[in-house]
């Protein structure tokens, strides 16, 4: 069942071009490195400021697998590190996870 890892953080607007920079390079890392894929998103209504990356993966337990990965790897620590501490508003990062619902469930009737 597909998972989707959605967080949302305000980016420090002095330092707008290399946030988003180091965002694409995060994307760019994570996509080429591991068995998951990340979008950001960027908004189009709301408040101009607050960003998300969407992460998608086959399920939890790949999720906890290419996690434990990313903060076994030293260079993606590097680039998530500098990127939260440099770049976003403290207090700010708010991560959501959500399930796909895969197939119909069948009611009794049906049955």
């Amino acid at each position: 069942m597909t998972v989707y890892v959605y967080q949302t953080f305000e980016i420090k607007q002095e330092k707008f071009k290399e946030a988003i920079e180091n965002l694409q390079e995060i994307k760019k890392y994570r996509n080429e490195q591991y068995s998951h894929t990340i979008e950001v998103l960027i908004p189009i209504t709301g408040h101009d400021y607050t960003y998300a990356i969407l992460a998608t993966y086959e399920g939890l337990a790949e999720m906890e697998i290419q996690n434990r990965r990313m903060y076994d790897d030293d260079e993606y620590l590097k680039l998530i590190g500098d990127f939260f501490l440099e770049h976003v508003v403290q207090g700010t990062l708010y991560t959501q996870i959500y399930r796909g619902i895969n197939k119909k469930i069948s009611s009794k009737d049906e049955k």
